[in-house]
């Protein structure tokens, strides 16, 4: 299996590889530089010991990995093109440096871990290369077609016809049947589409695979990991017979909306139904998952608040000294919250005072002429929602979670969007999974699109999950995505 499930979420078995690989390399890096630097392992500078060696080579690798998983290097498309080793060295680069600032911060406060400026700095170099020399080898070798999913899709009509891509080519090496090749950065290779009754016919007839009336004998001749059900109408023209004899000879079935999720981090609404919501393996948090998430907000909300107090006192004052020492630091906001509940939001104000001075509620737009120069800054780096800590200390939101709306637009896209009401059903965040994967939402098209990843984020939502977005979070923050 090329993908795993670590609480309702799914990770690449090809990346979970290149992880595990990169932090024992790290590991073993800082030894490698202690012994280039003392010639051996035992060096013993002031009371240094050989036994905490390991524990410091296991926290230079643990924030090494951190900085890495932070800036998405565990789900990024690897780098193709003629300067893909450039790529991959700038790409780790800034990973490296990032992890460099994590552990100036662990070394000021637990000076004994520290490996001292020389063997740090040989081992951020050996780390440099080997990573970038072990990723390149990854991506072109270990990272190919015998570590990807081999699937068969049976439909040929609009469903089946979402799974193609257009810059997808056609392999003929094995032909036939003709193999589909995926992007780089998809966990499987499409062998072919059957055509299921008289579906029409929305995909090339060049991608047409024959399976004759065995449908699992022919899965085991070529090898085929999963069938993908992704016919437009199952109530007519699903093979229940040759569906249950795949699952019986421990061929995968998946329908396609789960195929979706899984390989997308979204639900796709337009091939959403209730029934499917509420047999889905998923639910609430229950008792004990809800105290830890409480725990988790409350402290990780006190030691951001801690380390960026500086940071919050700096723009209360240059926003204070932009506005001519006139007009709120501030700035309160209605938004909806769980179950409905409306609640006071709080920023720093970005915008000029009476921004909505006619009553109507508006969205941020491309180079807003009401977002001031300090207002414009604070949005890019997301230092304008830095008071919603206070709203976490409220119980108003968590950490993670999908973005409060306000009631006016809430309103209207309940009636235009169908199971808008469900990202409802948790609590809003400071960051989520849809500011991951989505850039920033300024209309009721966007809106439409956030939703997708925000139902994911309710069917699948954990402690663990919300861990993960907030690495990924740091990328969005140091490279402004989304931002407005």
């Amino acid at each position: 299996m090329v993908t795993f499930k670590v609480f309702n979420h799914h990770f690449r078995t090809t990346y979970l590889f290149l992880l595990l690989a990169e932090f024992a390399l790290l590991f073993l890096y800082v030894y490698a530089a202690v012994y280039f630097r003392f010639q051996t392992v035992e060096w013993q500078p002031v009371i240094e010991s050989l036994e905490r060696l390991p524990l410091k080579a296991f926290i230079y690798s643990l924030f090494m990995t951190l900085s890495m998983i932070a800036m998405g290097q565990y789900q990024t498309p690897a780098p193709r093109g003629k300067h893909y080793f450039t790529q991959i060295l700038q790409r780790v680069t800034i990973s490296l440096i990032l992890g460099s600032l994590g552990l100036l911060v662990v070394y000021y406060v637990f000076p004994e871990v520290l490996i001292g400026r020389g063997i740090f700095g040989i081992a951020v170099g050996f780390s440099l290369l080997g990573v970038s020399i072990l990723r390149t080898i990854l991506y072109h070798t270990v990272d190919g077609r015998a570590l990807r999913r081999k699937i068969l899709v049976l439909g040929v009509g609009d469903f089946a016809a979402n799974i193609l891509d257009s810059n997808w080519e056609q392999d003929d090496v094995d032909a036939p049947p003709a193999r589909v090749l995926s992007p780089s950065y998809a966990s499987y290779v499409i062998h072919g589409f059957v055509q299921i009754a008289d579906e029409e016919l929305k995909i090339s007839e060049k991608y047409l695979v024959n399976t004759g009336d065995d449908l699992a004998e022919y899965c085991l001749e070529y090898g085929i990991d999963e069938v993908v059900l992704a016919i437009n109408d199952r109530r007519k023209k699903m093979p229940v017979d040759a569906l249950l004899s795949c699952k019986l000879s421990n061929i995968n079935v998946i329908e396609f909306v789960a195929f979706w999720e899984r390989e997308k981090g979204m639900l796709r609404l337009d091939m959403l139904n209730p029934s499917w919501m509420i047999f889905s393996d998923s639910g609430p948090k229950g008792g004990i998952g809800n105290m830890l998430s409480r725990v988790f907000d409350i402290s990780l909300s006190f030691v951001i608040l801690l380390f960026m107090l500086p940071l919050l006192i700096i723009t209360a004052v240059l926003i204070y000294l932009e506005s001519g020492f006139k007009g709120p630091i501030f700035y309160r906001q209605t938004r909806v919250g769980q179950d409905g509940r409306h609640f006071d939001l709080l920023k720093f104000r970005s915008m000029i005072v009476d921004a909505e001075k006619d009553g109507e509620a508006k969205w941020a737009s491309p180079s807003d002429a009401r977002i001031t120069r300090i207002g414009m800054f604070i949005r890019k780096v997301r230092i304008d929602e830095l008071p919603q800590l206070l709203n976490i200390f409220r119980g108003d939101m968590s950490i993670v979670g999908p973005r409060p709306e306000r009631p006016e637009f809430v309103t209207k896209l309940e009636k235009q969007i169908p199971f808008f009401q469900a990202r409802h059903s948790v609590k809003p965040g400071l960051a989520g999974w849809a500011q991951l994967k989505y850039p920033y939402g300024a209309s009721e098209k966007d809106a439409y699109n956030k939703l997708q990843y925000d139902l994911y984020y309710v069917k699948n939502h954990s402690i663990f999950m919300d861990a993960f977005i907030l690495l990924q979070t740091v990328e969005v923050i140091l490279l402004g995505k989304g931002a407005r």
